[in-house]
């Protein structure tokens, strides 16, 4: 009898492009939808048109033997040798994550330096897709950062980091898509293409964009892989499990301070007593 067993939840659910393995099935399959997505969002990203795009090996060679080894979500070089790092981000974790984006550009722009090239190495970017806000401060949800001269001028524009910010755009859900930038439907798009509940306003927007319409069709593609659908839910039930184990020792550490802090009045409250009877 054929085992008809499925993790994905009906005929037509969608991957979570928030997840990360999910975001590289869509952008990196290599297809022809996934090729014309991934070129239409990094267009998006940096405004200008990407003529020609090239998937590269997702992790790059580490210069020193001990040097930590870093793995890219996709790994892109483009039109004059200009390479990209493009990643998600669903969690802000315990690090400096403005450091990991530095290292991370630093790291792609020396692997494409070659010795005696004159210093003419193509600008590297390092662009992160981020499910949190990365800071609170007012900033618009595309913020990009390079290197810069006292005067505010470029120094040589060939690091690049950029921050995409999902959060800041999840305000603007339900808003004609005549209304809405390229970017931000791209952001409402990766936000709740998988939200069955939004699938007709999501829909909208695709069919105002052929972008969108490749990042579905291949998302729709890579969604039909059993093996995905393992992936994502992996990933999410770890998430589960780091944030249970987080609230469970930050509630451990209340309580602590609670008792710390009960202990230390009847302490306080006993001394006085003893103060008052000599």
């Amino acid at each position: 009898m054929k085992n008809t067993t499925t993790l994905r939840p009906s005929p037509t659910a969608l991957l979570d492009p928030k997840c990360d393995s999910s975001f590289k099935a869509m952008f990196a399959a290599d297809t022809e939808d996934s090729n014309k997505a991934l070129k239409d969002f990094i267009s998006t990203i940096l405004n200008r048109n990407i003529v020609d795009l090239e998937l590269m090996p997702n992790e790059p060679a580490s210069e020193v033997k001990d040097q930590n080894q870093m793995s890219f979500d996709v790994s892109v070089k483009f039109d004059d040798g200009e390479r990209i790092d493009l990643e998600i981000q669903c969690r802000n974790r315990e690090y400096d994550y403005a450091a990991r984006a530095e290292i991370q550009a630093a790291r792609l722009l020396s692997s494409s330096n070659r010795k005696g090239d004159n210093w003419k190495t193509p600008p590297a970017y390092q662009i992160s897709v981020l499910n949190f806000h990365f800071s609170d401060d007012d900033f618009p949800p595309l913020e990009w950062y390079n290197m810069r001269r006292t005067d505010g001028k470029k120094l040589a524009g060939k690091l690049n980091v950029i921050f995409f910010d999902l959060i800041k755009i999840h305000k603007l859900i339900g808003t004609p898509p005549e209304k809405l930038t390229k970017l931000e439907k791209w952001g409402l798009f990766l936000s709740y293409a998988s939200d069955e509940r939004k699938k007709d306003y999501i829909e909208s927007l695709i069919k105002s964009e052929e972008g969108l319409m490749h990042a579905k069709s291949s998302l729709l593609t890579v969604s039909q892989d059993e093996i995905n659908w393992a992936i994502e839910n992996s990933i999410h039930t770890a998430i589960c499990d780091y944030n249970t184990q987080r609230l469970n020792f930050l509630e451990k550490e209340r309580k602590a301070v609670e008792r710390g802090m009960a202990q230390g009045m009847a302490q306080g409250m006993a001394e006085g007593r003893a103060k008052g009877l000599t």
